[in-house]
């Protein structure tokens, strides 16, 4: 168990400084990302908050899809020829990372809005550990978009 444990403060760590640098202070699970059995081992998440998880990863899947196919037609598309265009390529970009970045906290959150009172204090435990600021998560009645 301590080994997970430690691999899961190493990930929400790494996730950390993937996020921009507004982002950074959030303590992130990462869902959907390639470390969703640490998240299940680690918070021992009974059998619908894993199937509910997983209806989620696939949402994130998908929905992050599209965003990541507008950042490619971005790129293909988008003059690059003078520093104008570029920066202005860079401000599209940003809005859309931004919008990944959201997207990923949003579904952080709703993991957490299943975890049960010692799965939610083992979460705010790591973070504390890793220097991070805890989500609030979003309850099912709350469908709030709000990462803080």
């Amino acid at each position: 168990m301590v080994t997970r444990t430690f691999y899961l403060l190493v990930v929400i760590l790494f996730c950390g400084t993937l996020s921009a640098p507004a982002q950074m202070e959030h303590c992130t699970l990462g869902v959907g990302g390639k470390d969703t059995q640490v998240i299940t081992d680690v918070f021992q998440l009974n059998a619908s908050q894993l199937q509910q998880m997983e209806v989620w990863i696939g949402e994130l899947g998908m929905e992050s899809k599209l965003i990541e196919d507008e950042i490619k037609v971005l790129f293909d598309t988008h003059p690059q020829s003078n520093q104008e265009e570029m920066l202005t390529l860079a401000e599209k970009y940003k809005v859309l990372k931004d919008r990944l970045i959201h997207l990923s906290l949003n579904y952080d959150r709703r993991v957490l809005g299943i975890f049960n009172e010692k799965q939610y204090q083992r979460y705010v435990e790591l973070c504390a550990e890793a220097l991070r600021k805890p989500l609030t998560p979003i309850l099912s009645s709350d469908e709030s978009s709000d990462p803080e």
